[in-house]
Order: structure tokens, then C-alpha cells, then sequence
């Protein structure tokens, strides 16, 4: 070995500590908003109103992030890692402050999404930088490091929550993303060093357009089809019809475009069909229990949102230790078995989420949120490496930010669903009441409000009629959850045992 690659080695391996240290803290921003606001989503209703339409602050930030990641993939492989990271957290940073100043659930859904822009490229560049610093035996490691951030989020993060809710303003939850934020930057530009091969490249804008208004589309029927209007009606098949020949259209450019930004080989691979799919399984059932445990604890079970956001501190607890110890068990078992045993986790999980009722304790449903969160951990790390193994550094940026994308597109889809049976089933029991609560009750699904906060007098038959429609209502939406758990070990098996980098020709 010659004299200046030793000193080349040396050198690299004396920036990747820094530089794992920012991924962590920009994985910290994602992690501590989504701990955050899941516990403070009832306080946010109260003060601003509005029940119905809560879900829209997880799907839009979602939906954003998700129509924004590809689009990131194809720049982080063009212009590289670097600046994409840092417009990635300007712009989340920035919808971090608009959402805590915003005065009203419209103006708070509008920031939300400037914050899924941001994020599109914070969490998938990290994953990317890490793939491009350390080999795959050493990714397993560093996998446990910053999964550790979800760890300290679960611990941090719905105390935080629980704290601003109950005793200062839910608006801190998004205030305190920004000095997370400015110390990421700063070791980022200071440590990260990387050599971008300067070619011509054709960025696929015509498909990034179709993709941002196919999906808002579709979304936009799911969550305010049976809400807004009915499902039959010509507003929802205008949504559905519009939004599903525009997807159509994207399918068709992407076929087409010299470089598109959601490249179809990316179909046509096990290892990428079964990665992609499992992380859009794992998508939609992280959204779904991080936005309807804590509406179950709080609204039905009638605790305080400090107590909510520790039962929901479970799962974020049991993901990162089982995610640590993933990366042994893969190196050992192969990608496909890890994820598999995952899989047997996540069902045993909700199935106990499923079975929580009004007479449950909040340590069951912590117990099931924790036993998710260890499935989830152990099908979440090893599939994405898996994926990121199969391609070298030009296409690794793609290849993640389709992971991601696919992630991000199940939260979005799961969220909306989700939101669409909770919904439903609300608006059924609020339309037919018990003859003596007739004209006591509000006429839509905001009635749930008066359930949260831990200070509604349960000796009330409002109070008592509203509980049981929530408590219907998440219920519907944990045992949807659960069919989708079966559906993650179903995606896995269509990995191969074996993991081998794809050629090109």
C-alpha cells in the first residue's frame, strides 16, 4: 500500500465521525417531529380546531416528502450529497418555524408540507452519505448509531410533547428543530468531503410535475371521501379519475425520459421490488400507530398527552435496539431472514394493539407499540441496506431515494386510509345518537375534542358516548393494521436469500 492511499484512509476515516454525527443529529430533526407531534396532535386540535382534518398534518408532510425524494436521488447522484443536504435542511427548518407560528389548521397544514420538502432530502441523504463512507460489514455498526437517535428521540421527544402541551405551547415542538438543525450544517460543511464526477445529466421535471399532482389527487379522495362528500359523488370520482390518469401519465414518461427521476429498472430487480415494498408496508403501519396510539390513549383511555407520548415512546424505544442488533444478525443470517423474524414481531405486535380497549391499561398498549417496534427495526435496516448493496456510488443515490420514496408513499397512502376508516366510523356514530344525547352532540367528527386533555368528567354521557365512537373508530383502524402487518412478511419473501450488486449494461 502505497504511502499516499494510507494517508488518503487515514484521512477519510478521520472525517466519518463528524460527518456520522451530523447524520445523526438531521435523523434526530425527522425523529423528534415525528415523536413530538404525534402526542401534541390534540392540544394542536383544541387550540386550533379542526379534528377532522388532523390527519392532513401527517399526509401532507408525507406526501411532500415523498414526491420530493426521487427528485432529490437524481441530484444527489448529479450535483452530490452535499448541497442537496443542506437546501434539504434550510427548507425544514424554515416550515419548522412557519408551523410553529401558524394561527390556524390551514396555515399549519400549509407549513407542514414546506417541512416535507425539506425533509425529502434530509433523511435520505444521511442514509446515502453513510452508504458512500462506510463498507457493508461496517454498516451494520454504524446502523445501530444512528438508529440510537430514535432511541433518544422516544425518550426526548413525547416528554418534550407532553411538557410543551400540557404546561408551556405545542408550538415549541416545532421551534426546537432549528438549533438541531444549525449544528448539522455546521459539522456537514466543515467535515464532509466528497468528489463529484462532473457530467451532463437531464433532470426528468416533466415527471417530478405529474408526481406532485397525481398524488395530491388520490390523497385528496381518500381523506375527505365520506368526510367532505360522499364516496360516490362527483367530487370523489373527479379525485380518484384526475388523479389516477396522471399517475398513469408519469408511469408512461418515466418509460420514455433518457433519465427519469423514478427509473423503472428499480422494478425489475427482487432485492429492489422486495426492499420497496417492505418499506412501503413499514410506511404506512409507523404512520398509522404513531397517529392513532396516542388519540386512543388520550381520547379513549382519558389520560394527559405526557402519558400518551410515553406509551408511544415504546415503539420508538423497541425500533433502534432491535435495528442495533439487526446489523449482527444480518451479517450472519443474510438480509431476507432478519427481516423475516421482523415480520413475526410486527404481527404479534398488532395484534395486541388490536385487542387494546376502553378497559385497557396504557402499559398494554405500550407493551404492543414496543413489540411493533422491534419488528419494525428488525424488516426496516436490513431491507435498506440490502437495497443500497445491490448498486455502486453512481446509482446508490437513486437507489435510496426509492427506498425512501416508497417509504414515505406508504405513510401518506396509510395515513390517509387510516384517516378515511377513523373518519368514517365517527361520522356513522355522530349521525345516529342515543335519543338523549339528540341535539347535545356537534353534528361532525370535532365533537371528539371534548375527550382530550385528561380533564373531560367521564361520568358524562357525552363524554361517555364520544369515548366509545373513538374508541370504535381506532379500533377499526388498529385491526386495518394489522392486515397490513400479515402484508410485510409477504413483502419480504420476495427477496432473495442472496444480495448481489446488479449489472449494467
Amino acid at each position: 500500500m502505497t504511502v499516499p492511499l494510507i494517508r488518503k484512509q487515514l484521512g477519510l476515516r478521520s472525517e466519518r465521525g463528524p460527518v456520522l454525527l451530523a447524520v445523526m443529529l438531521t435523523t434526530g430533526l425527522v425523529a423528534l417531529d415525528s415523536t413530538i407531534i404525534a402526542t401534541a396532535v390534540p392540544s394542536i386540535v383544541q387550540d386550533l380546531g379542526g379534528f377532522s382534518q388532523f390527519p392532513w398534518l401527517f399526509s401532507i408532510y408525507l406526501l411532500t416528502q415523498a414526491v420530493t425524494v426521487p427528485l432529490y436521488g437524481k441530484f444527489a447522484d448529479v450535483l452530490g450529497r452535499k448541497p442537496v443536504m443542506f437546501f434539504g435542511i434550510g427548507v425544514f427548518l424554515l416550515g419548522s418555524v412557519l408551523s410553529g407560528a401558524a394561527w390556524s389548521m390551514p396555515v399549519l397544514i400549509a407549513a407542514r408540507a414546506t417541512q416535507g420538502i425539506g425533509a425529502g432530502a434530509v433523511q435520505p441523504m444521511g442514509i446515502t452519505m453513510l452508504g458512500d463512507l462506510y463498507t457493508v460489514p461496517e454498516r451494520a455498526k454504524v446502523q445501530g448509531y444512528v438508529t440510537s437517535v430514535w432511541a433518544v428521540a422516544s425518550l426526548i421527544g413525547p416528554a418534550l410533547g407532553g411538557v410543551f402541551s400540557d404546561y408551556l405551547s405545542w408550538r415549541w415542538i416545532f421551534f426546537i428543530n432549528v438549533p438541531l438543525g444549525a449544528i448539522a450544517i455546521v459539522f456537514l460543511a466543515l467535515r464532509f468531503k466528497e468528489n463529484v464526477v462532473k457530467q451532463v445529466h437531464k433532470v426528468d421535471y416533466l415527471g417530478a410535475t405529474l408526481l406532485t399532482v397525481g398524488l395530491p389527487l388520490v390523497l385528496l379522495g381518500l381523506l375527505e371521501g365520506g368526510v367532505a362528500w360522499a364516496w360516490g359523488s362527483w367530487q370523489s370520482l373527479l379525485a380518484f379519475g384526475a388523479g389516477g390518469l396522471v399517475l398513469v401519465a408519469f408511469v408512461l414518461v418515466e418509460r420514455r425520459v433518457a433519465e427519469p427521476i423514478l427509473p423503472m429498472w428499480v422494478f425489475k430487480h427482487r432485492t429492489l421490488i422486495g426492499g420497496n415494498l417492505t418499506a412501503l408496508v413499514v410506511g404506512a403501519l409507523l404512520m398509522g400507530l404513531t397517529s392513532y396510539l396516542p388519540t386512543f390513549v388520550e381520547g379513549v383511555l382519558g389520560t394527559g398527552a405526557l402519558v400518551a407520548g410515553f406509551a408511544l415512546a415504546a415503539l420508538t424505544l423497541g425500533w433502534p435496539i432491535s435495528a442495533t442488533l439487526a446489523g449482527r444478525v444480518y451479517l450472519r443470517i443474510g438480509f431476507r431472514d432478519t427481516a423475516l423474524i421482523g415480520s413475526a414481531f410486527v404481527v404479534v405486535g398488532a395484534v395486541l394493539i388490536a385487542f387494546l380497549s376502553q378497559e385497557s391499561a396504557v402499559w398494554e398498549a405500550a407493551t404492543g407499540a414496543f413489540v411493533m417496534g422491534v419488528g419494525l427495526g428488525l424488516v426496516s435496516s436490513p431491507t435498506v441496506i440490502a437495497v443500497q448493496s445491490t448498486v455502486g456510488w453512481d446509482r446508490r443515490g437513486v437507489v435510496t431515494a426509492t427506498n425512501m420514496f416508497s417509504r414515505s408513499l406508504g405513510s401518506t397512502v396509510g395515513v390517509a386510509v387510516f384517516g378515511a376508516i377513523a373518519n368514517a366510523t365517527l361520522a356513522n356514530r355522530f349521525a345516529e345518537p342515543p335519543a338523549d344525547l339528540a341535539g347535545h352532540l356537534p353534528s361532525s367528527v370535532d365533537a371528539t375534542t371534548i375527550v382530550f386533555g385528561g380533564h373531560a368528567d367521564p361520568t358524562s354521557p357525552v363524554v361517555v358516548f364520544v369515548r366509545s365512537a373513538l374508541d370504535d373508530a381506532t379500533h377499526n383502524v388498529f385491526l386495518a393494521m394489522t392486515v397490513v402487518a400479515v402484508c410485510s412478511a409477504l413483502t419480504v419473501l420476495l427477496m432473495p436469500r442472496r444480495t448481489r450488486e446488479i449489472t449494467f449494461v
